[in-house]
């Protein structure tokens, strides 16, 4: 077998290189999803990148004070299922809705979430710890274990919708056989939370909020005859896919501004500095609230604006 020419051979280099730079260039030229970390291969483990809504709950100034909240459960409402060939019984949304609502509840400052959808694991504990009291020294001092803390308000919703393929579309180009294509996929998730007041069963706020998930791939293909019997055809692609349960938890973040947000205008909480009503990220999840509906001093709520405040 003899060895190629020496300018086929160049041709072919030439060619590969500017399928590199062509592929290069383009992952360049479409920025990543702003909720999507980086996902190295042999990365050590670390923290969950943060949203852009979870960085707006840790900059919400505080209030008067924390909040008892209780969480029973963030259900998985969609009824959706990952299409085949992936899985015929993986749920498409992640199902650990109440852990990631529960860590917005600590970030936020505004709340102090106790234990409910484990709550017999803890009574367990507790009666183990009120077993081990008996017998006693009688010199020994007793084991007081302090009563469990009472929620002021109840956090219920779901993961009520997920839509696949909202929008889709593509473009290409194609040069004396050096070529480019690219497609998109956007998908939708939508998170409901709603407050309830223990005491009456009345709900305070409720709040839907809609994140989109975005899904590209890029095809850069080189398709040349480099002489009359030659043909170099070279092919890449890249896909990006931005990760459902992070697109889920910034849902569950921005509904929970958002609840904070129409609370303080309502006046079911309260700011430890009322003049923090005009800081920018307050007005920001102001602005998007709906106007508050008109009440007559009859159907006011009989209890107090700062029922909620230690």
């Amino acid at each position: 077998m003899k060895p190629a020419p020496l300018r086929l051979r160049r041709r072919v280099q030439l060619l590969s290189t500017m399928l590199a730079v062509a592929l290069a260039g383009s992952g360049c030229a479409i920025s990543h999803p702003p909720s999507a970390p980086r996902d190295d291969a042999g990365s050590v483990a670390q923290l969950t990148a943060l949203t852009a809504a979870s960085r707006d709950l840790q900059q919400l100034p505080p209030p008067k004070g924390r909040i008892a909240v209780a969480v029973y459960g963030i259900r998985d409402q969609t009824g959706q299922y990952k299409p085949s060939p992936d899985s015929s019984f993986s749920t498409v949304v992640t199902q650990g809705a109440s852990s990631l609502l529960v860590k917005a509840l600590k970030d936020s400052g505004w709340f102090v979430p106790v234990e409910r959808e484990n709550l017999q694991n803890l009574l367990t504990e507790r009666k183990i710890v009120r077993a081990l009291e008996m017998p006693q020294p009688a010199d020994a001092p007793p084991v007081l274990i302090p009563p469990l803390l009472a929620a002021s308000v109840l956090i219920e919703g779901g993961i009520v919708a997920y839509e696949s393929n909202v929008r889709t579309g593509g473009a290409g180009a194609r040069f004396l056989g050096i070529g480019m294509s690219a497609q998109y996929r956007v998908d939708q998730v939508t998170v409901n939370l709603r407050t309830v007041d223990i005491r009456s069963g009345q709900i305070l706020q409720s709040v839907s909020t809609t994140k989109t998930i975005y899904a590209y791939e890029l095809h850069p293909s080189v398709f040349k005859f480099v002489n009359v019997k030659d043909l170099v055809e070279l092919e890449a692609g890249l896909t990006r896919n931005e990760p459902a349960q992070l697109c889920v938890s910034e849902a569950i973040a921005s509904a929970l501004g958002h609840l904070i947000v129409q609370g303080i205008r309502d006046q079911q909480w309260v700011l430890a500095d009322p003049a923090q009503w005009s800081a920018p990220v307050v007005q920001r999840y102001a602005a998007a609230l709906p106007a508050p509906a008109p009440t007559s001093p009859a159907a006011a709520p009989p209890t107090s604006p700062q029922r909620f405040t230690p």
